[in-house]
């Protein structure tokens, strides 16, 4: 077997990795694959590599993926950790050309946090800009009044 695939460690391209493209969903189970091993390994090692050497007020950690990074957080940064999901219905979802794969969209890096998490805001992002800009301004505000 070859070892999974990481940006850095096998010359891949990053900015392809990004979207939503063929080169992405080649690698994608194979990336899976290589964060389950890093986690395994290092639980704290996604999150860790996420904060470094940010010096900001507030952070905006994209893309959390697990109940062990939110604790992760949670046990680092205590109360100040706000967590906050952007949902959208399965409908709006295929209309952003999302197709569901078994073995990727019901893994635990797709849907880890879909239980045991009180999220302390839930963001609906089904193409109304008004009800999310709405949404966003409420959030920021928040965050503005705890600094």
């Amino acid at each position: 077997p070859t070892d999974p695939p990481s940006p850095q460690e096998h010359g891949l391209d990053f900015e392809r990795l990004l979207d939503a493209s063929a080169y992405k969903e080649r690698f994608r189970q194979d990336m899976i694959r290589w964060g389950e091993e890093k986690r395994r390994t290092d639980p704290g090692f996604f999150c860790r590599a996420a904060v470094e050497g940010a010096l900001q007020p507030v952070w905006v950690v994209s893309d959390t993926r697990r109940l062990s990074d939110v604790e992760w957080f949670r046990d680092a940064y205590g109360d100040v950790v706000q967590t906050v999901r952007v949902v959208a219905t399965e409908e709006t979802r295929k209309r952003r050309n999302w197709v569901f794969v078994t073995g990727v969209d019901d893994a635990e890096s797709e849907c880890g946090l879909d239980q045991g998490v009180a999220f302390d805001w839930v963001i609906t992002n089904d193409g109304d800009e008004a009800a999310l800009g709405e949404q966003l301004e409420e959030l920021v505000q928040s965050l503005h009044r705890s600094l």
